[in-house]
C-alpha cells in the first residue's frame, strides 16, 4: 500500500515531479532513488504568510510497493437506438450528464436544446460583442454546452459528495479535460477548451443512439392526468415521451411563464444580485501574493471574500483571474454581464461579481407576479441597466472609489467588456437599500484586501443571473415534480444546482431515478 503524506512546498517544488520526490525522499529520511512514484491528489495554494506556500496531498510508493497508474475511461455504454426514450429538455451540464448517466442505464435521451451547437453559437457571440445584436435563443446563456461553455468552464463546488464530484471530473477527463482538474482544489478547463470536450460529449450521445435537436425550443407541455406525455416544439410538431428531464438552465424565463401559465406549481425563491468588478490582474497579484510581480510560477491569483454588510451578505461570485467580462443578455432590451477565464488566465484583468444576497421580502414591489416575483425584480434591473447604457449592450460602469462616494466618473478607461461602458452613478440601476450594502460592503472589503478598493477598478452593471430566481418543487426522494407525474425538475434552472459540476451531478441523480422506475 502507498503511504499518503500532507505537506507544503515552495511554487518551485509544487509542479515539479523530480523536485517533490527529492522532497519527499528528505521526509521520509531515504534516497530518492527509493521511491517508485509520488502521486500527487490534491494540490492548493495557500497564500496567507508573506512565504507562499503549496499544500500537497500525495500518495508515495516505495520500490517494493507496485505502482499501477489509473487509466480514465469511458463507461461500457450500450447502444439504446431502440431502447425506451427520455426527453431532455436543455443541452447544458446537467442535460449532457443526465443523457450519458441514461445511455449508461440502457434507456435513450432525446435532447432538445433550444440554442445552436458549441459552433454555431460563436457567430451569435460575435454579434452581441460588436453589433449589440441578441439573438433570443443562442447566446452566453443558451446553446449547446450551457452557460458555462462560453462564460469561463469552471468546476470548482461546495459539494460534500466527493464522490459524484470525483465522477464527474474523471468524465470529463475521459472527454479531453487535462488531468489536473483532479487535483487542483480550484479546478478550471477554460472557455477555449470546453467546446471541443462538449462536442466529444454530444458526438458520444449520439454514438450510441441518443438524439440531439438543436434550435428546437419547447413552447408546450403535453400533460394529461397529471402526467407528462411529451412536449410541443416551436414549429408545433410533438415529441412524446412520459419522461421529461427539465433541465433549461436559470435563464430559461420562458419555461417558467409557461409553467405559471399552466398552473403547474413553482415558487419564487432568493437569489443575489449586483456588480462585476474589474481590477488589473497585476494588482490582484500584488495583494494576494504580496510581490510586486507574481513571475512566471505562481498562477494568476483569485480571491474569495466574504461579508456581513447590514444585516446581508456581501460577497464574490465567480470570479475570474486572468479573465474578461461578457454581454450576456437572453433578450433584447435588457443587459446583463458574467466573467470567463481562458484556459492558460493570461488575460491582464481580472474580475469577480461582487452580489448581495436578496431575501423573498425584497420582491414585495412585484407579489402580483406571485412566482415570477423574483424573476420580475431581476428584469425591471436589467431593462433599467439597458435604457441608462442608451439602449445598446454597453453597460453602465462607474470608478469604484465614485461608487462609495456618489461621484459619477468623469471618465471611464477601457475595460475588457467589449461592447463598452457608459458612465452612471450606479445608485440608478438598483433599489437604494443594495446600493447602499454595495457602497458599504466595497469598504470592507478594501480593509480586509488593501489596494482592492481603488478608483482604477471599474464596476460594470448587473450581475443579476447568479442563480435561478425560480424553483420548480419537486419531491425529495423521487426527484418528480410534486404535482406532475415523470417530469423530472434538474439543475440550475429548477433551482438545485450552482455551476457545472452540481448541474452535472443533478442530471445524473435525475437520470438514475428515472432508470429505477423504468427497470424495476
Amino acid at each position: 500500500m502507498p503511504r499518503e503524506i500532507k505537506t507544503q512546498v515552495s511554487p518551485e517544488i509544487a509542479h515539479n515531479d523530480i523536485l517533490i520526490k527529492s522532497h519527499v525522499a528528505k521526509l521520509f529520511h531515504v534516497n530518492a532513488s527509493e521511491i517508485v512514484k509520488v502521486v500527487i491528489q490534491k494540490r492548493s495554494i495557500d497564500a496567507r504568510q508573506k512565504s507562499i506556500k503549496f499544500n500537497i496531498k500525495a500518495n508515495v510508493y516505495f520500490k517494493d510497493e507496485e505502482f499501477i497508474a489509473e487509466k480514465i475511461e469511458l463507461p461500457e455504454y450500450k447502444n439504446v437506438s431502440n431502447s425506451q426514450e427520455v426527453i431532455i429538455v436543455g443541452a447544458g451540464p446537467a442535460g449532457l450528464f443526465a443523457a450519458l448517466q441514461l445511455i449508461e442505464l440502457g434507456l435513450k435521451p432525446i435532447i432538445l436544446e433550444r440554442g445552436k451547437d458549441v459552433r454555431g453559437r460563436r457567430r451569435d457571440l460575435k454579434a452581441i460583442n460588436v453589433d449589440h445584436i441578441v439573438n433570443e435563443d443562442s447566446n452566453y446563456c443558451f446553446g449547446e454546452g450551457g452557460a458555462g461553455t462560453y462564460s469561463d468552464g469552471k468546476l470548482y463546488t461546495r459539494s460534500k459528495k466527493r464522490g459524484d464530484v470525483d465522477r464527474i471530473l474523471k468524465l470529463l477527463v475521459a472527454f479531453g479535460a487535462t488531468p489536473d482538474i483532479l487535483i487542483e482544489a480550484h479546478p478550471h478547463i477554460g472557455t477555449n477548451k470546453l467546446p471541443q470536450i462538449i462536442q466529444d460529449i454530444r458526438e458520444k450521445i449520439i454514438e450510441y443512439g441518443g438524439i440531439i435537436h438543436f434550435e428546437t425550443r419547447v413552447v408546450d407541455f403535453i400533460i394529461k392526468s397529471n402526467e407528462i406525455n411529451g412536449v410541443i416544439i416551436q414549429n408545433g410538431d410533438k415529441v412524446l415521451s412520459n419522461k421529461l428531464i427539465l433541465a433549461t438552465g436559470h435563464s430559461a424565463r420562458d419555461i417558467y411563464e409557461l409553467l405559471d401559465r399552466k398552473k403547474i406549481f413553482i415558487e419564487a425563491k432568493p437569489f443575489a444580485i449586483g456588480v462585476r468588478a474589474e481590477h488589473s490582474q497585476q494588482l490582484i497579484d500584488k495583494i494576494q501574493y504580496n510581490c510586486d510581480y507574481r513571475g512566471s510560477i505562481l498562477p494568476p491569483s483569485p480571491y474569495s471574500i466574504v461579508k456581513q454588510v447590514n444585516g446581508r451578505g456581501m460577497y464574490s461570485f465567480c470570479m475570474c483571474p486572468g479573465g474578461v467580462i461578457a454581454p450576456c443578455a437572453t433578450s433584447f432590451g435588457e443587459v446583463v454581464t458574467n466573467g470567463w477565464s481562458p484556459s492558460k488566465r493570461d488575460q491582464a484583468t481580472a474580475n469577480s461579481g461582487i452580489v448581495v444576497e436578496l431575501k423573498l421580502e425584497d420582491f414585495k414591489p412585484y407579489e402580483k407576479f406571485g412566482a415570477l416575483a423574483g424573476l420580475e425584480f431581476q428584469k425591471s434591473i436589467e431593462q433599467k441597466s439597458w435604457n441608462l447604457a442608451g439602449q445598446t449592450q454597453k453597460v453602465p460602469a462607474q470608478r469604484m472609489i465614485d461608487f462609495t462616494q456618489k461621484i459619477i466618473s468623469s471618465n471611464i478607461p477601457k475595460t475588457s467588456y467589449v461592447p463598452g461602458t457608459t458612465s452612471v452613478e450606479m445608485g440608478q440601476v438598483f433599489p437604494e437599500f443594495l446600493s447602499q450594502i454595495l457602497r458599504d460592503g466595497f469598504k470592507e472589503f478594501g480593509k480586509s484586501m488593501k489596494g482592492y478598493l481603488t478608483n482604477d477598478a471599474i464596476l460594470h452593471a448587473p450581475e443579476s443571473r447568479t442563480s435561478s430566481p425560480v424553483r420548480i418543487s419537486r419531491n425529495n426522494e423521487t426527484l418528480e415534480h410534486l404535482q406532475i407525474k415523470g417530469l423530472y425538475p434538474c439543475g440550475e434552472g429548477a433551482g438545485y444546482a450552482g455551476g457545472i459540476i452540481s448541474a452535472a451531478i443533478d442530471g445524473e441523480k435525475c437520470a438514475l431515478k428515472i432508470a429505477l422506475n423504468v427497470l424495476k
